[in-house]
C-alpha cells in the first residue's frame, strides 16, 4: 500500500528517503515522489514519477535537502499519473498522505470557494490547501496540522513540511500506521519501521488522533486535546532480513522455498513434550481458553482462506462452533455474538484496515477476548489484541502471500489443538497431531523438489483464460487459495468449488479448453473425489490432480497426476498449498506478468 518516509537532519536526507521507499516497495504502488527543502535557500524541491522508485532516483538527479518527505502511492482517488502522485503542495506547504479522506469532496468545494485551485484528482490535496489556509492564523506547522485534521473524516497518516518553517516536520495519525524513528541529532518518520532500519533501531509508535512535531533535536507528541504526552521509545530487536532475491528470479519464488524454515521457526518454542504450549498465545491464554465456547474469525484475502481451514479443525477437533467472515463484511453488518466467543483476527501485516476496523468493532460486541495471528510484532493489530500469536514467516516481499499463509495455518492448528484438548483431544491424539506438525518442514522440503515437474506442467496453462480448482472438505479452502494465487499473479480467471458441487452448475463450464485442478490427498473423502473427477473426464475436461502418491491416480490422455508424498491427514492442507503456489508462480512467469507486484494489488491494504 502507500508508504511514507520523512527525515530531518544536518546531512542530505535524499538517500535516506529513497532507501526507505525501496524498503517499502513490497507493499505495491503505482507512483512515487519526494519533496526536499534545499539546504541554503530552503526552496521547495519536488520530484514525482509514475512507476518505480528507481525512476524517482533518476529524477532526483542530485537534488539535496536537510528536510524531506517521500511517498509511494497506490491509487484510490484519481488515476496513477504524475499529477496525482505525492507530495502535494499548496504555496510553501508540502504533504504526503496515506489513507482515505471520506469528506474530501465537501472540503474541496469549500476550498475552491475560497479561491484554491486543485491540480489533482486526489483526496489528499485538500490536506495541503487546508494547512496553507490554517497557517494564515496558526503560529506553527504542527498547530496548522492539528487544525486541519479536526476537519478530516476518514483514515490518515500525514507528514507535512513548509519552506517558510524549514526546521520541523509535522505528522498526524488516525487509523493508519505511523512511527517516529529516533536518531542522534536527526529524526525520521515512516509508515513502517522497516523503512528506517538502515538509520535507526529506536522507534516511537504514534496512537490514533495524535500529532507530533519532529525536529533535529527531538520530537513532541500531542494528544487530541493538544497536550504534550510522553511515549516510551521501543528498540527493535527482531532481525531484519536483507531484502535480496539471492539466487531466485523473484521474491515470490524465494519465499515459497523459504517455507520449510518459516514453518520450523513458527513451531519453535510453541510445542514441547508432544503437547502445545499455550503460553505461545499469551500469559492469560490458558485461563481464556478454559472459557471459550465458540470462535469468530475475521480476515481478508489469503488470511480469510486460512480462517476457513481453521473452521474445519476447530469444529472437528474442538467440537465448538466457528464462524469465519470477511472483515469488510463483518464491520458493516449487525452481528450476534454467542456467549464466551473468542474473536480471532488474522493478518500478515497487522495493518489491514478492514481487519483493524473489525477488531475495533468487536470490543463493543461482548466477546470473551481477542486473539491476533500476525507476522509483525509492532503492528496495530498486535498492540490492540488481548492475545497474540506471532508467526515467524520473516519479511514477505511478494504481494501474493505464500509463507505467511502456511505459518498462519500452523498458528490456527495449534489453537485448534489447544482448545480441543479441553474436550475432544486426548493426550495420545494431541501427541499425534503435534508430531504431524513437527514433520512439516521435512514434507515441505520434499514437495518443493517437484518444482521442475510443476514448471513443465505450467506451460499447459499459459494460453488458457479460465481454470477451475476443486477440493473437498478441508481441502476446499486450499483450492480457493490456489485459485486466488493464479488470479493474482497470472491474471487467469480462476474459480474454486467444492468438488461435490460440480453437478450443481460448474460442470457446465468444463470442456477441453478449461483446465481443472484438483486437490486429492488420502482420507475419508478420497473415493468421492475420484467420482467427482470422473464427471470432469467424461465431459472432455483436462485434469491436473495433486494427489497422494498412494491414492491410485494414473496419468492418461486427459489426466496429469502430480504425486505428493504421503503425509498425516492433519497437515495435508498445509502441504498441498505449496505445489499450488509453484503452479501459479510458473504460469505467471510464462505469461510475463510482474510476479512480485501484480497490477492493481498492494501488499498491505491500509485503506478500505
Amino acid at each position: 500500500m502507500c508508504g511514507i518516509v520523512a527525515a530531518i537532519a544536518k546531512r542530505n536526507v535524499t538517500v535516506i528517503l529513497l532507501e526507505g521507499l525501496k524498503r517499502l516497495e513490497y507493499r505495491g504502488y503505482d507512483s512515487a515522489g519526494l519533496a526536499l527543502l534545499e539546504p541554503d535557500s530552503h526552496a521547495l524541491i519536488t520530484r514525482k514519477v509514475v512507476g518505480k522508485v528507481a525512476a524517482l532516483e533518476e529524477a532526483v538527479d542530485g537534488a539535496r535537502g536537510n528536510v524531506g518527505i517521500a511517498h509511494t502511492r497506490w491509487a484510490t482517488h484519481g488515476k496513477p499519473n504524475h499529477i496525482n502522485a505525492h507530495p502535494h503542495t499548496s504555496g510553501s506547504v508540502a504533504i504526503v498522505h496515506n489513507g482515505i479522506i471520506e469528506n474530501y469532496q465537501t472540503l474541496r468545494d469549500q476550498l475552491i470557494a475560497k479561491g484554491y485551485v486543485f491540480a489533482s484528482q486526489t483526496d489528499s490535496e485538500v490536506i495541503a490547501h487546508l494547512m496553507h489556509e490554517a497557517l494564515k492564523t496558526e503560529a506553527s506547522l504542527v498547530a496548522a496540522l492539528q487544525t486541519t485534521v479536526q476537519q478530516l473524516r476518514g483514515a490518515f497518516s500525514i507528514a507535512a513540511m513548509q519552506a517558510d518553517n524549514p526546521n520541523v516536520i509535522a505528522v498526524a495519525k488516525k487509523d493508519s500506521p505511523l512511527v517516529i524513528g529516533v536518531g542522534i541529532e536527526e529524526n525520521y518518520v515512516a509508515s513502517d519501521p522497516l523503512a528506517l532500519r538502515q538509520v535507526t533501531d529506536r522507534f516511537v509508535y504514534l496512537q490514533d488522533n495524535e500529532t507530533a512535531e519532529i525536529t533535529l533535536q527531538g520530537y513532541t507528541i500531542y494528544n487530541v486535546g493538544g497536550e504534550a504526552v510522553e511515549r516510551e521509545i521501543e528498540r527493535a530487536t527482531d532481525e531484519i532480513e536483507s531484502i535480496d532475491k539471492g539466487e531466485f528470479r523473484h521474491f515470490m519464488l524465494k519465499e515459497i522455498f523459504e517455507q520449510p524454515k518459516a514453518l520450523k521457526d513458527t513451531l519453535m518454542g510453541r510445542t514441547g513434550n508432544d503437547a502445545v504450549l499455550e503460553q505461545a498465545f499469551g500469559s492469560e491464554a490458558s485461563d481464556i481458553f478454559d472459557q471459550v465456547k465458540a470462535v469468530q474469525i475475521v480476515a481478508c484475502g489469503t488470511s480469510y482462506h486460512a480462517g476457513i481451514v481453521a473452521k474445519y479443525w476447530l469444529e472437528d477437533w474442538a467440537g465448538i462452533p466457528c464462524n469465519v467472515e470477511v472483515a469488510s463484511e463483518y464491520r458493516y453488518r449487525k452481528t450476534v455474538t454467542l456467549p464466551n466467543t473468542l474473536f480471532v483476527t488474522i493478518s500478515q501485516s497487522g495493518q489491514t484496515a478492514d481487519t483493524l476496523a473489525a477488531l475495533d468493532k468487536s470490543k463493543s460486541q461482548g466477546y470473551l477476548a481477542s486473539l491476533a495471528i500476525c507476522n509483525v510484532a509492532s503492528s496495530a493489530l498486535v498492540r490492540n489484541s488481548d492475545l497474540v500469536f506471532l508467526t515467524q514467516a520473516g519479511i514477505e516481499i511478494g504481494v501474493a502471500s505464500t509463507k505467511a499463509f502456511t505459518t498462519q495455518l500452523i498458528a490456527l492448528q495449534l489453537l485448534a489443538i489447544a482448545l480441543g484438548r479441553r474436550s475432544n483431544i486426548n493426550a495420545e491424539r494431541e501427541k499425534q497431531l503435534v508430531k504431524g506438525l513437527m514433520d512439516l518442514p521435512v514434507f515441505a522440503a520434499a514437495v518443493l523438489q517437484l518444482n521442475s515437474h510443476i514448471q513443465t506442467i505450467s506451460h499447459h496453462f499459459t494460453e488458457r483464460h479460465h481454470s477451475l480448482f476443486l477440493g473437498r472438505g478441508v481441502q476446499y479452502p486450499i483450492a480457493m487459495e490456489g485459485a486466488l494465487k493464479i488470479k493474482e499473479i497470472s491474471y487467469i480467471h480462476a474459480e474454486a468449488y467444492p468438488s461435490g458441487e460440480l453437478k450443481h452448475g460448474p460442470l457446465a463450464l468444463v470442456d477441453s479448453d478449461m483446465p481443472v485442478v484438483a486437490v486429492a490427498p488420502s482420507g475419508d473423502l478420497l473415493e468421492k473425489i475420484k467420482s467427482n473427477l470422473e464427471e470432469v473426464a467424461a465431459r472432455g475436461g483436462k485434469l491436473y490432480v495433486f494427489a497422494d502418491e498412494n491414492a491410485g491416480f494414473t496419468n492418461d490422455e486427459q489426466t496429469t497426476v502430480i504425486n505428493i508424498p504421503h503425509c498425516q491427514e492433519s497437515i495435508a492442507p498445509i502441504i498441498y498449498t505449496l505445489p499450488l503456489q509453484l503452479l501459479s508462480y510458473h504460469v505467471a512467469v510464462n505469461k510475463g506478468t510482474d510476479v512480485d507486484q501484480p497490477r492493481n494489488l498492494a501488499k498491505s491494504v491500509t485503506v478500505e
